[in-house]
């Protein structure tokens, strides 16, 4: 699938493109579908008037079968996100799979140093219990939820003692040693999207979550990340801002 020419297709001009999802994650299987994430950036005609252009594009759809799921917003949305101790926009903005990339893409990772803090413990702490909870739903317990669970606590772990941005669930395992993980990964890469669990070790599991969740918990109390963004980051957010708006005149 040629992502650039996915990406140079959209209808405006974008700040970056990259991968996120499964192949981000470090575990996608030949059935996995592609996850394209990025920004765009509107013209000031269409952010001034009383018609105003798309803040979020999405596209889902089959391409040399395989699965598309584009997702981009405009570049002000994605300031938003950023500045509200966001997650997954700064794994989108740090992912080093990039299909498209610009100056500003490279000038918006340094700003977004800035922007993290310690409290982005809680997008990571949330969304693991949520995951946990669907997992449990399931009749089958099926292993890419597990994984997401895992992968999101090493993340927000590794986030807290190095304010760092780490996705890749074998390069974060290089530091934690979990030795299951391994295991997970190669079921899932074998079996696809669907593949479930060879054992039945849920307890196992669940006192795994659940520890995980308190070495987050604990990460986070002690990390030296600041308690809030950084003033001048918003107001280099701004100038940052005017500038790509200003660029549509030109």
């Amino acid at each position: 699938m040629d992502l650039s020419a996915i990406a140079a297709s959209q209808p405006y001009p974008l700040l970056f493109a990259t991968i996120s999802g499964a192949h981000l994650y470090g575990f996608p299987s030949p059935d996995s579908d592609y996850d394209l994430r990025g920004v765009h950036i509107l013209p000031i005609s269409e952010v001034i008037g009383l018609h105003t252009g798309q803040e979020t594009i999405e596209v889902a759809e089959l391409r040399e079968d395989l699965e598309l799921d584009l997702v981009t917003h405009d570049v002000k949305k994605f300031f938003g996100l950023l500045l509200k101790k966001n997650g997954y926009v700064l794994e989108q903005l740090y992912s080093p799979l990039i299909v498209h990339s610009t100056p500003e893409h490279e000038e918006l990772k340094a700003i977004a140093t800035s922007c993290i803090t310690r409290h982005h413990s809680h997008h990571y702490l949330g969304f693991a219990q949520n995951q946990w909870q669907l997992f449990e739903k399931e009749p089958r317990k099926r292993v890419k939820p597990l994984l997401y669970v895992y992968r999101v606590l090493l993340t927000g772990i590794h986030l807290m003692q190095t304010g760092k941005i780490e996705a890749n669930i074998s390069r974060l395992n290089q530091e934690f040693q979990l030795s299951y993980i391994p295991s997970l990964i190669a079921q899932k890469l074998e079996g696809g999207e669907k593949s479930y669990l060879v054992d039945a070790e849920i307890e196992f599991y669940r006192q795994e979550c659940d520890r995980l969740i308190t070495a987050l918990e604990q990460a986070s109390q002690a990390s030296t990340l600041p308690e809030s963004t950084d003033p001048a980051s918003k107001d280099a957010l701004h100038d940052l801002l005017v500038r790509l708006r200003m660029k549509s005149l030109r």
